[in-house]
């Protein structure tokens, strides 16, 4: 069989799965905190042993599939709200929170207070400071660039950061939870607290946009020429069975 329908279908199984990367991007565009994912490619070629190595033949059986994607971790943009608990982060830190699952991280500042004093997420899920939850007496909250946090002008508690290093892969749950490994986490040297704001999903949507239409025309086009392949196959079984 022509190992161009190969190279045809893995490069289009390549862009759908590509477009399901896109997607989850755009749906997420307005997730405070979201970081966005790329995909990437990996090379692959066909075996071509006793093939003669023509241009043709190389253009054909030398081919991409996708990979994997990586999660982008550049900043997103910061947006004033004026509520005390929304905090976002500049540099490369993470809030540390408390799931059912275990320790997660996440850029998604959007903090409230609940009935028993704890800042929670929107899920509920309790803040994490350097000896659990953060939980604060009643009065006036303010909360310092370092993750301190003062009531009515007194320390009360403060916000965990935790860095990562460079070669630590974080491997995202849900919208805007990651998870690290063990021991992965380091203190926040690079990055602090930004009080009464939000990040903003580190995406461009109308760049993701342009790059899901260019996906799709891709494997429209390959779907075409799966079809010619196919055309061409269903021909040869009809003459060589003519000649049987």
């Amino acid at each position: 069989m022509n190992s161009g329908y190969y190279a045809a279908f893995t490069g289009l199984v390549a862009r759908l799965e590509a477009l399901d990367v896109i997607a989850n991007n755009l749906a997420n565009v307005n997730t405070t905190g979201f970081r966005g994912q790329r995909e990437f490619y990996s090379a692959v070629s066909a075996n071509l042993a006793g093939v003669p190595l023509t241009p043709l033949n190389r253009a054909i059986n030398d081919f991409g599939v996708l990979g994997g994607s990586q999660v982008d971790l550049r900043q997103g943009s910061l947006q004033s709200t004026g509520n005390d608990f929304d905090l976002a982060i500049s540099g490369p830190g993470f809030f540390a929170v408390q799931t059912a699952r275990g320790v997660r991280y996440t850029r998604n500042g959007s903090f409230h207070l609940d009935t028993a004093g704890e800042i929670v997420t929107q899920d509920g899920e309790p803040v994490l400071g350097p000896n659990g939850p953060v939980v604060l007496p009643p009065g006036q909250v303010s909360i310092a660039s370092d993750g301190t946090v003062a009531v009515d002008n007194a320390v009360a508690g403060q916000v965990r950061l935790a860095e990562f290093a460079s070669d630590v892969t974080l491997a995202p749950e849900g919208n805007s939870n990651f998870q690290a490994p063990d021991g992965a986490a380091l203190g926040a040297t690079h990055s602090t607290i930004n009080e009464g704001m939000l990040e903003s999903a580190n995406l461009n949507p109308i760049q993701q946009t342009v790059t899901m239409m260019a996906l799709q025309r891709h494997s429209e086009l390959l779907e075409r020429t799966l079809s010619v392949f196919q055309n061409d196959f269903d021909k040869t079984a009809i003459e060589d069975m003519a000649r049987d």
